[in-house]
């Protein structure tokens, strides 16, 4: 996410005054603020849910160990090519 400067923040806001007018702009900062502000009560609503249910949840079973069996392969015998020139 691009980071915004004051420069950006004041073109931004130019941008909004010229298209929406300054009447009907502070009535959308309002429905823009209740907005979040409702975004931000549904979101830690969830969060609260979700600790409740780690809190309720059973704590967890310690680790099991298992054996881990190497097997070495057995060395394979190669045996060397033959010299005979064969061509066609």
């Amino acid at each position: 996410m691009p980071n915004l400067g004051f420069p950006e923040i004041l073109l931004i806001l130019v941008i909004a005054l010229l298209v929406f007018g300054p009447k009907k702009l502070p009535e959308l900062g309002k429905s823009l603020g209740q907005g979040i502000r409702s975004f931000r009560e549904g979101t830690q609503g969830l969060k609260d849910e979700l600790d409740a249910s780690f809190k309720d949840a059973p704590p967890a079973k310690a680790a099991t160990t298992q054996t881990v069996v190497t097997v070495k392969p057995e060395p394979v015998q190669v045996e060397p090519a033959s010299t005979d020139d064969r061509r066609a």
